[in-house]
């Protein structure tokens, strides 16, 4: 049973597909034994195997099974403590995001009492380069898991604002880690900006986003980029729940 842990551990630590090889020697099962463990996981779908077959990564029932530990009642009800409190603070709509699949999810999110505001329920998901969350999220990733988002990630264009042009992208998430923080200037919808930050676990691994957007006529970008404070302490806050 232990063992069948450090393999899971394993796979989510290494952050890209593993060998049976890499498997081995960080376990340090024997190969017989590892490969028929892998196979009951595979089936159970903790794993899943990678095209071509040689190698493993999380299968979609772990990566279920840890968004399901985020949205754990408990530490939700914690969590949304947190964003009611900073929506007081700021007077604007706050959420919390993470990446899932390629796309930005709404874990939770608290909306400040303005007759003009986005509404975006929990559960709602969007493209990332779009987005100051996702594209937050996405800098943070390693740099072969970002190039596999990319690649995969249709450039759709929503608003004149939006980066679709790849290179400009990568240069933008070049900045996001530089800074420490991300921005949507109209890009998604127009007339609505927003300001990201990161939140850490306590290994200080990137993994989710919190965000602050209004309507631009309220509360202009450069304003809203004033409350980077108070979204880094909040989030600060959230990844202390993370334990």
């Amino acid at each position: 049973m232990l063992k069948g842990v450090v393999i899971l551990e394993a796979l989510v630590g290494l952050k890209q597909p593993a060998t049976l090889a890499q498997l081995m020697q960080i376990t340090g099962m024997p190969k017989a034994s590892l490969h028929r463990t892998l196979a009951i996981f595979e089936e159970a779908g903790l794993v899943a195997r990678e095209p071509g077959g040689r190698t493993y990564a999380p299968g979609e029932r772990l990566s279920s099974l840890a968004m399901s530990t985020l949205t754990h009642d408990t530490v939700s009800a914690i969590r949304h403590t947190i964003l009611r409190k900073l929506v007081s603070d700021l007077g604007e709509t706050c959420n919390l995001a993470v990446l899932r699949r390629g796309e930005l999810f709404y874990l939770d999110r608290v909306e400040a009492n303005w007759a003009l505001r986005l509404h975006l329920p929990p559960g709602t998901v969007l493209p990332p380069h779009c987005s100051a969350s996702g594209k937050l999220l996405l800098a943070f990733k390693s740099l072969e898991d970002r190039t596999r988002i990319l690649e995969n990630l249709p450039l759709e264009q929503f608003t004149h604002r939006t980066i679709t042009d790849l290179h400009l992208l990568e240069s933008e998430l070049e900045r996001i880690v530089s800074t420490g923080y991300a921005v949507d200037n109209e890009e998604y919808v127009l007339g609505v900006s927003c300001v990201a930050v990161p939140v850490r676990d306590l290994s200080g691994e990137v993994v989710a986003a919190i965000a602050v957007h209004a309507a631009t006529a309220r509360l202009p970008l450069n304003q809203a980029m004033e409350h980077i404070p108070k979204l880094k302490a909040a989030a600060e806050r959230i990844s202390q729940t993370l334990a």
